[in-house]
C-alpha cells in the first residue's frame, strides 16, 4: 500500500513529505493507521546527527496514537478496529528481562530496533527499491505504520487521539520517572531541571505522590507559569543565582542546623552538567537524582565520589519504568478521568506539510508538545 510519510532523508536536513510504499503485516504484526503523533526532543536529536543509533533515510516519530487496520498471523491481543498507542519499548512478557520484574527494558525486538528494521530483519518502507528505516520502532510520522504485537498498547477508545499520543512518550517517561523509577512517598521535596514536555510531567507526577515542596529550574522564567500549573512551588532561574547547587540546598533547609537538599531530583535536559548540577543539590544520605534527559553522543557525566559515598544515588530511567502493555491503558485511563492533565500542554496542532514547522517551535522554545493530526 501507500502512505504519506514525513521521510528524514539525511543528518540536519529537514523533514521531506513524500508517498512511500509500506508493506503489509507479517506474522506477529499489526497494522496500524497513525491518527495523531507528537514531535518529541528525541526525535530531534536523531535529526541532528548527535544520535549514535540515527540511520537514514527513516521515517521518525515515536509518540503517537491510532487504530489498528489489519492483523499479521498469530496476532491475539487486539484486533482490527482497536484503539492502540505504539511503544517504543516493548513488552513481549517472555523474555529474562519482562520475567525479573526489575526493569521495563525489554529486550525480544532490541537488536533489529536499534537497526532501524523490524524483528525478521526487513523493513516494510520503501521507496521503489531502496529502503528506508523505521525509527524506534515505532515510526509514527507515517499517516500508516507497522510494529510488532508486543509494541502496541490497547487503550479506551473514547479518548482523543490528539491528546493520548502524548503518552506515547513524554507524559508516560515524566510521570512514570516520578512514581515508578524514584517512588517519591508524600510529604518529599523535589527540584525538576528543564521543564520542558518531560518536566512538567515530572512535576504533575510529584504533584500525584504528594510532594510538599516541587522546585523548577530553568532558563526561561516563562516556564515558571508553566510549572505552576502543574503544581510548581517554587521556581530558580540558574542565571540568576550565584551557584544553583547551594540555592537548591539553601532552600531546602529545614531548620537552622539542618542538611540541606531536596530527597529527589530529575535531570530533563540531556546536559551533563545539569546532571552533576542535579546530584549534587539532592540530600546526603539519602538524595536520589534521576536522569531522564538523553545526552549526546560520547557526553560523560563526573561527580567528586565523595557525593555518592555521603549516600547520594544517580539512577536512570527509560520510558519512565513503565510497562507499556500494561501500564500505558493505566495512564490512557487516568487521563481520561481527570487524574491527570495533557490537552494543555498541547500547544501546537499541525499538518504533516507543516511538521518541520513543529521543529522550528521546539528550538525556539516557543512549544511545550506540537502534535500532527493525520
Amino acid at each position: 500500500m501507500k502512505t504519506r510519510a514525513a521521510v528524514a532523508v539525511a543528518a540536519g536536513k529537514p523533514l521531506e513529505i513524500m508517498e512511500v510504499n509500506l508493506d503489509g503485516p507479517h506474522d506477529g504484526e499489526v497494522l496500524i493507521e497513525i491518527k495523531a503523533t507528537g514531535i518529541c526532543h528525541t526525535d530531534e536529536f536523531t535529526l541532528s546527527g548527535a544520535d549514535p543509533e540515527g540511520i537514514f533515510p527513516a521515517i521518525l516519530g515515536h509518540e503517537g496514537a491510532g487504530v489498528v487496520v489489519d492483523v499479521g498471523k498469530g496476532v491475539t491481543t487486539v484486533k482490527k478496529g482497536d484503539h492502540v498507542i505504539p511503544l517504543y519499548t516493548p513488552e513481549c512478557r517472555q523474555c529474562p528481562s519482562c520475567l525479573s520484574r526489575k526493569t521495563n527494558l525489554c529486550t525480544a525486538i532490541r537488536a533489529t530496533q536499534g537497526q532501524g528494521v523490524m524483528p525478521d530483519g526487513t523493513s516494510r518502507f520503501s521507496i521503489g527499491k531502496d529502503k528506508i528505516f523505521h525509527y524506534m520502532g515505532c515510526s509514527t510520522f507515517s499517516n500508516f505504520t507497522v510494529l510488532p504485537e508486543i509494541a502496541v498498547a490497547k487503550v479506551d477508545p473514547a479518548a482523543p487521539f490528539d491528546k493520548i499520543c502524548y503518552i506515547g512518550c513524554g507524559v508516560t517517561t515524566g510521570i512514570g520517572a516520578v512514581l515508578n523509577t524514584a517512588k517519591v512517598e508524600e510529604g518529599a521535596t523535589a527540584a525538576v531541571f528543564g521543564l520542558g514536555g518531560i518536566g512538567l510531567n515530572v512535576i504533575q507526577g510529584l504533584k500525584l505522590a504528594g510532594a510538599d515542596m516541587i522546585i523548577g529550574v530553568d532558563l526561561n522564567d516563562d516556564k515558571k507559569a508553566w510549572g505552576e500549573r502543574f503544581g510548581l512551588t517554587h521556581f530558580v532561574n540558574p542565571k540568576k543565582v550565584d551557584n544553583v547547587v547551594q540555592a537548591i540546598v539553601e532552600m531546602t533547609r529545614r531548620g537552622a542546623d539542618q542538611i540541606g537538599g531536596a530527597d529527589y531530583t530529575f535531570d530533563c535536559t540531556g546536559n551533563v552538567t545539569v546532571m552533576r548540577q542535579a546530584l549534587e543539590c539532592s540530600h546526603r544520605g539519602w538524595g536520589q537524582s534521576i536522569v531522564i534527559g538523553v545526552a549526546g553522543a560520547g557526553q560523560e557525566i563526573s561527580t567528586r565520589p565523595f557525593q555518592l559515598v555521603t549516600g547520594r544515588s544517580w539512577r536512570g530511567t527509560a520510558f519512565g519504568g513503565a510497562r507499556g502493555r500494561t501500564d500505558v491503558p493505566k495512564i490512557v485511563d487516568w487521563y481520561m478521568n481527570g487524574k491527570i492533565e495533557i490537552d494543555p500542554m498541547i500547544t501546537h496542532t499541525l499538518r504533516l506539510e507543516d511538521i518541520n514547522k513543529g521543529f522550528d517551535l521546539m528550538h525556539a522554545g516557543e512549544s511545550i508538545r506540537s502534535v500532527v493530526v493525520y
